[in-house]
């Protein structure tokens, strides 16, 4: 699970970073002196939808992965609850 939501995390970040360059680079060859900080904020703006369609397949994976922890999470829980109450716990699928 933490492998599938940290790779979707550095592809998102490495965009980013190569935004910011591209736009720091067009931007220095219009005006002397770009700021890096416009730069950044432009490729972090243009970097929120794009990453959504790039890494499509790696938010799906992640997602999956997430899903199944919280599921195991769910289970975990009615079955505390159960013993709580002095239930039989639900059976296992």
């Amino acid at each position: 699970m933490v492998t599938d939501v940290v790779v979707y995390l550095i592809a998102r970040l490495v965009l980013v970073a190569v935004l910011t360059a591209a736009i720091y680079g067009v931007g220095s060859l219009v005006v002397a002196d770009f700021p890096v900080v416009v730069a950044l904020l432009f490729a972090i703006v243009i970097a929120l939808p794009l990453g959504i369609w790039l890494f499509r397949p790696l938010r799906e994976r992640a997602t999956a992965s997430i899903a199944v922890v919280d599921e195991r999470r769910r289970k975990d829980r009615e079955q505390l609850q159960a013993r709580l109450r002095g239930d039989e716990p639900p059976a296992e699928d």
